[in-house]
């Protein structure tokens, strides 16, 4: 499995972003997973739910299934790389956020944000922005062609439509 981070600061686009490059990277005939890094407090289950209180009965973890699917509900914080074997082998997993982790990136840039720019940064392939960076030391991809940027992610990431 490859693992691109995808990062940026709150309100750049990261999100959708992943969200449009999933449905390219599936056409190119990759499979894909994403790890979404929240910051603040999620509340992951119902209260009063079964499963809610199976947790609040100090169950470590509990799994919901249906007919849809299933979810896994854990209240221990949990390193990325602990979390990556529990996926099913894909081609592709996007991880958003992680800035701390040693991993190809991808910066989100926006400039209206008035924030720093996501470099230096070694692990940093390339920046999706919504401006021109002259002083950027890795490509930078516009933001609003998500086709480009998978491509340039393909070949990257050495990545091929065989699923390799």
């Amino acid at each position: 499995m490859k693992i691109l981070a995808v990062s940026g600061w709150s309100g750049a686009g990261k999100t959708t972003l992943i969200a449009a490059l999933i449905p390219l990277f599936r056409a190119a005939g990759l499979s894909v997973s994403t790890v979404k890094h929240a910051h603040h407090g999620v509340v992951l289950d119902k209260p009063g739910k079964d499963s809610f209180i199976h947790a609040e009965a100090g169950a470590r973890e509990v799994i919901l299934t249906t007919q849809d699917g299933f979810a896994l509900f854990s209240r221990t914080q949990t390193p990325l790389e602990a979390l990556l074997p529990r996926l099913s082998p894909v081609d592709l997993v996007l991880v958003e956020g992680f800035k701390a982790e040693p991993l190809p990136r991808l910066g989100v840039y926006r400039a209206a944000l008035g924030r720093p720019a996501p470099w230096p940064d070694a692990d940093l392939l390339a920046v999706a922005a919504d401006t021109a960076l002259p002083d950027c030391p890795v490509p930078v991809l516009a933001l609003d062609k998500p086709q480009y940027i998978a491509d340039f992610l393909i070949s990257a990431l050495g990545l091929n439509k065989a699923g390799g």
